[in-house]
């Protein structure tokens, strides 16, 4: 399925228990954008209205996204490091020639916390569940990637945040 508005595509693609959006992004502000401003690819709904709130607010000096690379490693991975790209890097002002650098990755909720163990033995025949399999490990590459981050973060004085639906609703369009 492919939605198509006035300002940006919007691929439909996944299970229906399981929609995802995904798209280019067109700055109306491409000089705030740090990276090339015509391949802003948004990767999430969320994604999106942060995208466009970042773009026209008027204390965000600059902005990425997935531009910065922080090395990671995976629980399971055999000690090999991996590669992390956050989703957002904003620079702000909190004042007057005082600023803010935020890292920020945009999350659905339920990937932000354990899965719940009473879901583990969903299957007919009373086995650990694959979803519930993918779920521990989706959790453990995240707690991963966001204690790499949390470090890369204070050895420069930056701060980091993850982002939920909670956080994005109230940001409205």
């Amino acid at each position: 399925m492919n939605l198509v508005s006035s300002d940006d595509t919007i691929y439909l693609y996944g299970d229906l228990d399981d929609m995802a959006y995904s798209g280019r992004f067109k700055p109306t502000n491409p000089e705030k954008y740090k990276g090339d401003p015509t391949k802003i690819q948004y990767r999430s709904l969320w994604e999106l209205k942060v995208f466009r709130r970042l773009d026209v607010h008027p204390d965000v000096v600059e902005w990425s996204s997935e531009e910065v690379v922080v090395p990671y490693k995976k629980p399971l991975g055999k000690g090999k490091t991996s590669r992390y790209f956050p989703d957002i890097v904003v620079k702000k002002r909190v004042g007057v020639d005082k600023y803010q650098t935020v890292m920020i990755e945009v999350k659905p909720d339920a990937q932000t916390r354990p899965p719940n163990p009473i879901n583990k033995n969903k299957t007919p025949t009373g086995r650990v569940s694959r979803r519930y399999l993918n779920e521990v490990l989706t959790f453990g590459v995240n707690e991963a990637k966001w204690k790499a981050a949390r470090e890369y973060c204070a050895q420069r004085g930056w701060s980091f945040e993850i982002m939920t639906e909670k956080h994005i609703k109230p940001l409205g369009k």
